[in-house]
């Protein structure tokens, strides 16, 4: 059989033999058992996974997600995730920095630092990751209106430090559109947004061959409510946008496809999560070789990061939660993510501490080295309930498909324009929201501890807390920035955005890199972008 023959070529060029792969009873493994149909991992349309090895030859990265407090504080963690084993950073912003707001705006008032790493310069940017090596670790950061300011100060410090942007690796999440249908951190109108994110696109493709300028995010649109087909078919929708608006701006399909990737949530019900991850990979293999005309085979490829659902860890009885997130992280891994971010079981209440982050890493590594799952590429291939469950999730996603497509008059890009304009995905996930809140409050979905099995619910664990002198720290060093840079310059800088944002010709990168090492704050310059794009007032949708 060619087509096993082909397989057997790629896994043995790219599979380390260092290890023997035999369960702990000693029984031999093979590398992949082959389903009905007869595909193999690493092969179109890569159901079964991405890679002919899959974990064999690479486990997936171990990326903890932080931030919090101010720049020092977020610091320290991460070196913390690294000397215990953790293999990327993942890094959150709070809420100010997310919305485009410096730590001295008035309405930043009581947030600073508290879901996330205050970020208001390039000063910031270089204390965050000060002493660690750039060009080594790989680093993805979760933003999406100020992705493009932020991702300038991250080049400016590494070039600082002696690493170039070329040598830089990891991910920004830049996904905008998912603002608009689900976690409402957006500032600026739907189109000009776009604009931002092609500039990043473009920007990267030609100067950053290493980074991921777009994480197309099903995570939040799950946390806020939606079901599985729903995360993904908006999901994939929102990457079909991507690609009509890159190849739009003048780009090949195939010069930036292999660098886009997903994310992806894991919740709690586990063959139907791990049918998502399988039927999310062949519907973009499909779409992007049958209707965008994608050659290569890294454009093909979908590659995903999974986090375990914060939305079904629960503030009683959260010990209770490191069950929910093995199984969770289970499912990932089942479902073949190539990057894992486990929750700590004390999230539902407050900031994570230590000792939990590291038993949420703890989780990963047992997973990974104790259970066996990874020596069988896909070994829930060829189930009968995973594969209907695989054919379900893809028929409910390409009905979305065509719904949209229809809406936009054949273009998936503008049918994600108007369902924003018109409140459409919104009323489709609070729809879903509620359908699924009534099943609890009747009883009719169990959630352990919360409707049912409340013993114990009064137990409460130590929690982490930011208190209000972390502003106050904050809102002093920005202040000293302000005062210590070249204001002429600074002034300057943001009036070459301003001229850059009125001419739709201009890629934005340039201008916003050379602002932000004059010093230029985030809130500054989203000021200078809003002069010309103005600002976003979301359609009720109900």
């Amino acid at each position: 059989m060619a087509g096993r023959d082909d397989w057997a070529a790629a896994y043995a060029a790219s599979t380390l033999r260092d290890a023997d792969f035999e369960t702990m009873s000693g029984i031999p493994l093979e590398p992949v058992h082959e389903t009905p149909d007869g595909l193999l991992p690493g092969q179109f349309p890569y159901t079964r996974g991405p890679y002919a090895s899959m974990y064999r030859s690479k486990l997936w990265t171990m990326r903890m997600f932080a931030g919090f407090g101010t720049a020092e504080d977020t610091n320290a963690r991460f070196k913390e995730i690294l000397r215990t084993g953790g293999d990327g950073l993942s890094t959150a912003f709070d809420l100010p920095t997310l919305m485009g707001r410096d730590s001295d705006d008035p309405l930043s008032l009581g947030e600073v630092g508290k879901a996330g790493v205050a970020i208001d310069s390039v000063e910031d940017m270089e204390d965050l990751f000060a002493d660690i090596d750039l060009g080594r670790v790989t680093t993805s950061m979760t933003i999406n209106s100020p992705a493009s300011i932020v991702l300038a100060m991250y080049v400016a410090v590494a070039e600082r430090g002696g690493t170039s942007r070329a040598a830089l690796g990891g991910t920004l999440q830049n996904d905008i559109l998912k603002e608009y249908q689900a976690q409402k951190e957006y500032i600026f109108p739907p189109r000009p947004s776009m604009r931002l994110v092609t500039d990043v696109v473009r920007f990267t493709t030609a100067e950053m061959p290493r980074w991921h300028p777009v994480s197309v995010s099903g995570y939040h649109i799950r946390e806020a409510g939606s079901t599985a087909a729903q995360e993904l078919a908006f999901t994939l929708a929102n990457g079909f946008a991507y690609v009509e608006a890159a190849v739009a701006s003048g780009l090949g399909v195939d010069d930036f496809a292999p660098r886009l990737s997903f994310f992806f949530n894991a919740h709690i019900d586990f063959f139907e999560e791990v049918g998502k991850y399988r039927a999310a990979r062949r519907i973009w293999a499909r779409w992007l070789r049958d209707r965008y005309g994608a050659t290569k085979e890294r454009s093909l490829q979908l590659r995903f990061h999974t986090q375990t659902a914060g939305v079904s860890l629960t503030a009683q009885q959260p010990e209770v939660n490191i069950a929910r997130v093995a199984i969770e992280a289970l499912a990932g891994v089942l479902g073949g993510t190539q990057s894992l971010h486990t929750d700590s079981f004390d999230e539902a209440l407050a900031l994570p501490t230590e000792k939990a982050v590291r038993l949420a890493l703890r989780t990963q590594q047992v997973v990974a080295h104790e259970t066996g799952v990874v020596h069988v590429a896909d070994p829930l291939g060829g189930a009968p309930f995973v594969e209907w469950m695989t054919d379900e999730l893809e028929r409910q996603a390409e009905a979305v498909f065509s719904h949209l497509d229809e809406l936009g008059g054949g273009s998936i890009l503008e049918g994600v324009h108007r369902g924003i304009e018109d409140g459409w995905f919104t009323g489709e996930i609070a729809e879903a929201s509620y359908a699924f809140e009534r099943k609890v409050n009747t009883g009719r979905r169990v959630v352990v501890g919360v409707n049912a099995f409340t013993e114990g619910d009064d137990d409460v664990p130590t929690i982490l807390s930011i208190g209000p002198e972390v502003e106050e720290l904050q809102r002093k060093r920005l202040d000293t920035v302000k005062r210590s840079r070249d204001a002429a310059a600074v002034s300057a800088a943001l009036d070459r955005v301003r001229t850059d944002a009125a001419d739709p010709t201009v890629n934005l990168m340039p201008g916003i890199l050379a602002a932000v090492t004059t010093s230029a704050t985030v809130g500054e310059i989203i000021g200078a972008l809003g002069d010309t794009f103005g600002t976003w007032t979301e359609r009720p949708s109900i």
